[in-house]
């Protein structure tokens, strides 16, 4: 994430991805788990404040969760 806090402690680096294949695996392997993730994400608001998301009554998902699962090779 591209906050101020983050670019003085650490390296963030953008880069297109111009393999379909790759696109595709980096789309389904990280982009939707994070776009899915309703225990540990914040949604802006329109005042400018942060509200945390919650499940509200679907399945909770974490992206970091389910890919730790992912890697370690869990059903």
């Amino acid at each position: 994430d591209w906050m101020d806090r983050n670019f003085f402690r650490r390296l963030e680096v953008a880069f297109p991805i111009e393999e379909k294949s790759l696109r595709v695996r980096v789309v389904r392997e990280a982009l939707q788990a994070y776009l899915a993730d309703n225990t540990q994400a914040w949604e802006l608001q329109n005042d400018g404040s942060y509200r945390r998301c919650t499940p509200d009554g679907t399945e909770p998902r974490s992206a970091q969760g389910e890919l730790l699962k992912e890697l370690a090779g869990a059903p």
